[in-house]
């Protein structure tokens, strides 16, 4: 910049557009002269994009622009704003161009010389005016919108008046203020307007008002105004306005609504007297003195805190006598002016002590220097210290452990919590609905008595606090209606209801112990209680959780432990060839790896008095050497019990009954801590027990016990097969003959119900759809038997096979299975049964590895009254393989039609029946018949023949 003095220029964003030289001089020229920021543009379309990105004060541009003329770059620019400075030069002017410009609005017109010197500095002066008359625009402007802004202000009322004080203009807020149309009164005088009252006072207040306006001052004045609806007070100020020569143009009239202000001070002035009666019976007390503590002051009010009376204060001596020595650091005050908060304690006229907060300032009233405003904090203090107290009962509640523990920490904190010397808590016992005194003080003992256990009936202070879950606080519980000790010495009291746990009594011997704070405190004291004892439950239940859980785990370990014995234990059975082998194996496995410490099996003899020891494993086997396993039941050792009673044994604990039986003893020796004994019974049929002891108490949950005890079914399953197995070996046999008396047997039934003779020999069949038997009818008609089975419920269907007149064969349809069956299932073949209205008899053979007792017991059990007619031990044919065999070839279908045939007589000579009668009779076609009987004859040659050695016949020489 050329100078040291600031241009417009200086401060300015300036667009220069064109290529012409005259253009370029100037820009130059701006650039070396001013600090002005300048951007070079050669096309109307660059112009208008900075436009669009910057603030721009001035465009200089010349007419010549390439693809336009600066005429239609004023038209694009005037379309978004008609302010901005635009100045357009042309070398080739004419008044054409200077009109055309000027109508679209350019600022100023530059004709360019012929000297480019001349041109610029020309260029330069009016841009600066037009900067110049820019920004005076805009300040014009923008004070028009300032008074704008305040002449439409809502919250005051304007007026704009001429010099003369006539009304020219008025803003809305004024015009509300009245219900007259503001217009009809422009060009009236100001101080006869309607706003104002007519008196002659107000007048010429705002006359003289108007007349400082005039004079160019400034002036105020206060009037009365009445509203539409209400009277206001207004505080009027006039303004002059004047012009740049300093001339008087208007006069601006604004006005402050003051009735709130006003009646405020009013109300001030109401209330100095209200002030005097509150300082007089205000809880703080104010105290003046001079520099050496004399009372200048005492308020009347002095007796709340003190006890005194304002004389009897100012008798007691200085402030010191008062307040103690020392109060305060008359140096610091003196610096600071007043100083606050200053604790202390002080004594009152009956001796009792209060701590106060006191303030100390410099005064000067009247004679007094220092003022002293002294507030009773004790019940603050003593707040303070409960809550401290309550804050250490809190720590000491995350400590305890059970109820009784936290209920003697409230009672020990009472005093220091609430000042109260006698307590108690009670908690609640769910199991008889009471609530026992678990804590008392010594205090309240000797105050009330012993504490008796309440019922949780409502019918007492206790106990209906409990109920109904509500606090009860009393001046004098003499005066409740569920006092149940009128002799008590207690006086106040308190019963807080700790939720489902209990209730916590607190109380004193005088009579309206319990102010405000000290039943906030008792309540909070009750409540941290109630959450200490919730925490408690919490906690006891996390740990009973975690104990649950880790018998489960201890559990679920010894399941799985016996389970994989049971599969062990089911996979040996499965290779197991004999019973010994069965007894061994079993006993080995449970004993394996410490599963039990010792296990055995045993039978019942043949008095069913004793049980003998057949296979046996693990440590202690003395112990089956010391004992006999016989009765009485009430004292034998649990595999005796189990073998007599045929129901599992447990003893959870052995030691815990030690001298109830002398086994108890001997197992205990050995650390046989607890048994369980399961019998081995399989389709009712016993094969002795099995006993496991275990080395720890409560070894044998209920889980455990049923797994051995499907165990011990298993077991017994498994000995049953070995035995038919070995039954279908052996040639030798038994031959038994029962008498059966029972009436319900299906035979007996129907022999009865037809009076007749029935007999089975053989031909059982057990399909998807029944049990079918086949029975031999005599001394009958076969239709009175078949008219006799519609009374039999045990019968579900019947058909004829063969027979005539006086007897026949019947195929029966059962809805249980049949006794030749269910033996069978033993190793047991029914050979016979022939039955009558007296009873039935029965013929079974037995194979010699199965005791006649186990199906005598079966029989017994299933039938009731049997006697055992007949014994006799045979020996056998072989036969049992082969017929095991042929039903290994045959399927059901073929061997119902060969049992059908058979007892219809079609294989008799004669025949009794043809192919066709049996076949009807099995509701097949005769083809069918025909082919399943050959079919069945082929088996059973081939069986015959290509597995047996074929005879050689002998012939004599």
């Amino acid at each position: 910049m050329s100078s040291n003095s600031k241009s417009v220029l200086d401060e300015s964003t300036i667009v220069v557009v064109g290529d012409t030289a005259w253009i370029a001089a100037y820009t130059a020229q701006l650039d070396a002269q001013f600090d002005a920021t300048v951007q070079s543009v050669s096309t109307a379309a660059a112009a208008q994009q900075i436009l669009q990105k910057t603030a721009v004060d001035c465009i200089v541009f010349d007419y010549s622009l390439p693809e336009t003329t600066g005429i239609e770059l004023v038209r694009r620019i005037r379309d978004t704003t008609t302010m901005l400075p635009l100045i357009m030069g042309t070398a080739d002017g004419s008044e054409a161009i200077a009109s055309e410009a000027i109508e679209v609005g350019v600022t100023d017109y530059i004709a360019v010389a012929d000297s480019p010197g001349e041109t610029v500095t020309d260029a330069l002066r009016r841009t600066e005016q037009a900067l110049r008359n820019a920004q005076r625009s805009t300040t014009q402007r923008e004070r028009a919108r300032q008074f704008d802004a305040t002449f439409h202000d809502t919250r005051s009322a304007t007026w704009v008046l001429d010099p003369d004080g006539t009304l020219t203009r008025v803003n809305q807020a004024a015009r509300d203020m009245i219900d007259v149309d503001a217009d009809a009164v422009v060009g009236d005088p100001f101080w006869t307007l309607p706003w104002w009252p007519s008196d002659t006072q107000t007048s010429d207040d705002i006359r003289r008002l108007i007349e400082t306006a005039k004079r160019g001052g400034f002036g105020h004045a206060v009037v009365t105004q009445e509203a539409l609806n209400s009277e206001r007070m207004l505080e009027l100020s006039v303004q002059p306005v004047t012009d740049e020569r300093g001339d008087l143009v208007s006069i601006i009239v604004e006005s402050v609504d003051i009735t709130d202000r006003v009646d405020l001070e009013r109300e001030l002035r109401r209330s100095e007297e209200l002030h005097r009666v509150t300082l007089n019976n205000m809880t703080d007390t104010v105290l003046m003195t001079e520099e050496g503590g004399e009372y200048t002051y005492v308020c009347p009010n002095v007796h709340f805190i003190f006890g005194y009376t304002a004389d009897e204060i100012r008798e007691l001596g200085t402030i010191e006598d008062l307040l103690g020595e020392d109060l305060f650091d008359r140096e610091e005050l003196a610096e600071t002016g007043v100083l606050k908060n200053i604790e202390t304690t002080a004594t009152d006229k009956a001796g009792r002590e209060h701590t106060l907060l006191v303030n100390v300032r410099e005064v000067s009233i009247q004679d007094g220097t220092l003022l002293y405003s002294c507030r009773d904090i004790t019940k603050r203090k003593q707040r303070e210290q409960a809550l401290a107290t309550l804050q250490e009962t809190a720590r000491d509640f995350l400590y305890a452990e059970t109820h009784r523990e936290i209920a003697q920490h409230v009672v020990d904190d009472t005093p220091d919590a609430l000042g109260l010397d006698a307590s108690a808590i009670y908690l609640f016992d769910a199991d008889d609905n009471h609530l026992q005194p678990a804590a008392h003080s010594q205090a309240l003992r000797d105050a009330h008595g012993p504490l008796p256990a309440v019922h949780a009936d409502g019918s007492d202070l206790t106990s209906h606090s409990f109920v109904e879950n509500e606090a009860l606080f009393f001046e004098d519980v003499h005066e409740a209606d569920r006092l149940t000790n009128p002799a008590t010495d207690i006086r106040s009291a308190a019963y807080i209801p700790l939720g489902n746990h209990g209730v916590y009594l607190a109380g004193s011997t005088d009579v309206g112990a319990f102010d405000d704070v000290t039943r906030e405190l008792a309540d909070l004291l009750a409540a941290t209680a109630e959450a200490a004892l919730d925490r408690v439950n919490r906690e006891s239940q996390l740990r009973e959780q975690d104990r649950e859980l880790q018998r489960q785990n201890d559990k679920l370990t010894t399941l799985n432990r016996i389970n994989e014995t049971i599969r062990e234990i089911d996979q040996a059975l499965v290779e197991a060839e004999t019973r010994e082998e069965i007894d061994h194996t079993v006993c080995e496995h449970l004993t394996a790896d410490g599963r039990f410490q010792f296990a055995w099996i045993g039978t019942l003899d043949d008095t069913g008095k004793a049980v003998t020891p057949q296979a046996w494993a693990g440590t202690g086997q003395g112990y089956l050497d010391t004992l006999s396993f016989n009765v009485p039941v009430e004292t034998v050792e649990p595999a005796g019990r189990t073998a007599t009673t045929g129901e599992v044994t447990h003893v959870s604990n052995v030691a815990a009954d030690l001298h109830a039986a002398s086994w108890r003893k001997d197992a205990i020796s050995r650390d046989f801590l607890s048994v369980l004994s399961v019998p081995l019974v399989y389709n009712d049929l016993s094969y002795g027990v099995l006993t496991v002891y275990a080395e720890t108490p409560d070894a044998f949950d209920e889980t455990i016990q049923t797994v051995v005890s499907e165990l011990g079914e298993t077991i017994a399953a498994a000995i049953s097969a070995t035995e038919r197995k070995q039954a279908l070996l052996t040639t030798s046999m038994t031959r038994i003959e029962y008498e059966v008396s029972d009436a319900s047997f299906v035979l007996t039934q129907l022999a009865a119900a037809a009076d007749c003779t029935l007999t089975y020999e053989g031909g059982v069949q057990q399909t998807a759809t029944g049990n079918y038997v086949f029975v031999t009818v005599d001394d009958a008609p076969l239709d009175v038997v078949v008219d006799a089975t519609d009374g039999l419920t045990v019968v579900e269907d019947v058909q004829r096979i063969r027979g005539g007149e006086t007897g026949g064969v019947l195929r029966l349809r059962l809805s249980d299975p049949f006794i030749a069956t269910e033996l069978a299932e033993h190793g047991a073949v029914l050979r016979s049964a022939t039955a009558t209205a007296a009873g039935t008899t029965l013929v079974v053979d037995l194979p010699a590895s199965i005791e006649v007792r186990h199906v005598t017991q079966f029989l017994a059990d299933r039938s009731g009254d049997i006697d055992l007619a007949s014994k006799q031990t045979r020996e056998q044919a072989s036969e049992h393989g082969f017929y095991a065999s042929v039903l290994d070839w045959l399927t059901d279908r073929q061997l119902e039609v060969l049992e059908t045939a058979y007892y219809s007589g079609f294989f008799e000579s004669p025949r009794k029946a043809d192919g066709k009668a049996v076949a009807d009779s099995l509701e097949i076609s005769p083809q069918a018949f025909y082919q399943h009987i050959r079919t069945t004859q082929r088996k059973l040659f081939a069986e015959l023949i290509d597995d047996h050695t074929p005879i050689v016949a002998q012939h004599a020489d």
